[in-house]
């Protein structure tokens, strides 16, 4: 049997029920992650539950994972709940934590429950909804939705492996911050850095580039600003690899990002000799 993708603490039911007919992303991506927490329920769907289903309910059935009843949950931000909503409120955070499903429900979770109830455009919702066969096509409803689960666990499953790089990372990136200098954090690899980094005394992160050699990258100034503790020289900017290390004095850097944020050099001295150059003339 395959194990699951992740630990939930609450063992789920064997069996699952939902709506028949035409799908949302909220029954897509409900199904989706029950899928993910349970790789072997059964999944149902039809048009009036069962008198004597034994199993988690959803989108169907006005029970406690349904949103279709007169006096249906509400976020305290106003958001409304849908199916995929009420689920993930109820096992999300077992599966990865308060905080990362605190999250997720607001950058990925409540856009979707708010289409749904709302009919307000989002462009995932969109693009599940356009996996229902058309007016004159002879798919059935079942073989569409199945397709399209598939595809929202793989979205699922991409956020979930990228969470956990960012636990695996963290005890790499605490060390390497403790053997820098304060200032310009060296990472042996390149790791997802920012949670760990923003909010320190580090303005710059070097680390080894996939592209070859070694980037260098400025510490944003809080978790989704694009504002940076210190940014490159805007003289630097967008220029060329000889104009760049013509002006910038330092032979091996030979890329610096229009907006400043991130400089390449052919090798570890250059990527830190950029660092220090751009914190120096932020200081100055």
């Amino acid at each position: 049997m395959k194990e699951p993708f992740f630990q939930c603490k609450t063992a789920l039911p064997d069996q699952a029920f939902t709506h028949g007919a035409k799908f949302h992303s909220d029954d897509v991506f409900a199904t989706a992650f029950l899928r993910l927490i349970k790789p072997e329920i059964q999944v149902t769907r039809g048009f009036e539950v069962p008198a004597d289903f034994d199993g988690i309910v959803y989108d169907i059935g006005r029970g406690r994972f349904d949103h279709h009843q007169e006096d249906k949950e509400y976020r305290e931000n106003g958001c409304p709940y849908a199916a995929f909503g009420l689920l993930w409120r109820e096992y999300g955070a077992q599966c990865i934590g308060e905080e990362e499903a605190v999250r997720f429900d607001e950058s990925f979770v409540q856009p979707l429950d708010e289409s749904d109830n709302t009919g307000c455009h989002n462009v995932l919702a969109s693009i599940i909804d356009e996996f229902n066969p058309s007016w004159d096509s002879e798919e059935s409803y079942d073989d569409c939705f199945w397709r399209a689960v598939k595809m929202a666990e793989e979205i699922l499953r991409n956020h979930f492996e990228a969470v956990a790089g960012i636990v695996r990372a963290a005890s790499l990136v605490r060390k390497a911050m403790e053997e820098s200098n304060g200032s310009i954090l060296i990472l042996p690899k390149f790791v997802p850095w920012k949670n760990e980094v923003i909010g320190s005394s580090y303005q710059m992160v070097v680390y080894p580039s996939n592209r070859g050699g070694y980037s260098v990258q400025g510490v944003p100034i809080e978790h989704g600003d694009t504002a940076l503790v210190c940014a490159m020289p805007e003289e630097w900017r967008g220029k060329d690899a000889p104009e760049l290390s013509q002006i910038s004095g330092i032979a091996s850097l030979r890329f610096c990002h229009a907006s400043g944020f991130l400089a390449a050099a052919d090798t570890l001295e250059g990527a830190v000799q950029a660092a220090q150059t751009a914190i120096a003339r932020k200081e100055s």
